[in-house]
């Protein structure tokens, strides 16, 4: 099923799983959906492997658990989840060059934490990897210990060419 992008989320220059400038990152955008879920759309690169032609898992733990820590943005922009725990579960092997589709989502949302779950599809709808985990919600400003105010520090939200935002995103379900 299709649905309509409505956001778009901020990023930081370093960061594994969305640095614009982290050489060995992912780079990945995130996507705000209609039906209230975060998505991405992700082509992991060669050096991202672990077998030849297979995405290492630690880099599928990271793109699961960064989708769904900002997942609870949507609900709080001024939140984001710091991991209490994550489990995954491998049901294939992740191809590296190829267009994957993942996608998290906000499953109980309370005062100070939130349960969140994702997953990571082919085109075709085939499941290759899904999590589920818990997270503490903290400001960013708690999170980073720094003297330099958050602003400084490269958190932005990028512009996006208009041809290069999704109008939609196809979900396998």
């Amino acid at each position: 099923m299709k649905y309509k992008v409505i956001g778009h989320q901020y990023r930081n220059d370093q960061c594994l799983v969305c640095g614009w400038d982290n050489p060995l990152g992912l780079d990945l955008e995130f996507w705000e959906l209609e039906n209230g879920e975060l998505a991405t759309l992700a082509n992991l690169k060669q050096n991202h492997q672990s077998y030849p032609g297979r995405a290492h898992g630690g880099i599928i733990s990271a793109l699961l658990d960064e989708l769904i820590g900002r997942a609870v943005c949507i609900q709080e922009p001024l939140s984001w989840g710091v991991t209490v725990d994550l489990n995954i579960k491998y049901k294939k092997p992740v191809p590296l060059e190829q267009q994957l589709v993942a996608v998290g989502r906000i499953t109980r949302n309370r005062s100070r934490m939130f349960e969140g779950a994702g997953e990571i599809y082919l085109p075709d709808g085939t499941l290759l990897a899904s999590a589920e985990g818990r997270y503490m919600k903290l400001p960013v400003d708690k999170i980073v210990e720094s003297e330099t105010p958050i602003s400084d520090m490269n958190w932005r939200m990028l512009d996006v060419a208009p041809e290069a935002m999704p109008e939609y995103i196809e979900l396998p379900y």
